[in-house]
């Protein structure tokens, strides 16, 4: 069965940065960041996503894959 696979962790070392900063810049808890970060996220704000997107600069497929 295959299940989403959040690549956040990649993206942020790619970019040079912390799950701190990208907390401050899309006003998203560390705590929460790092549930997503860790594959333990049951669900997902679109707004929440799309501030990660335009942070990261990424599209959504960059960010979440099938796995």
């Amino acid at each position: 069965m295959e299940h989403v696979h959040c690549r956040l962790g990649d993206l942020l070392a790619k970019r040079h940065m912390t799950l701190v900063n990208l907390s401050e810049l899309v006003d998203v808890s560390v705590v929460n960041l790092s549930i997503l970060k860790n594959d333990r996220a049951k669900a997902i704000r679109f707004s929440t996503l799309v501030a990660i997107c335009q942070a990261l600069d990424c599209e959504i497929g960059e960010l979440l894959v099938l796995k």
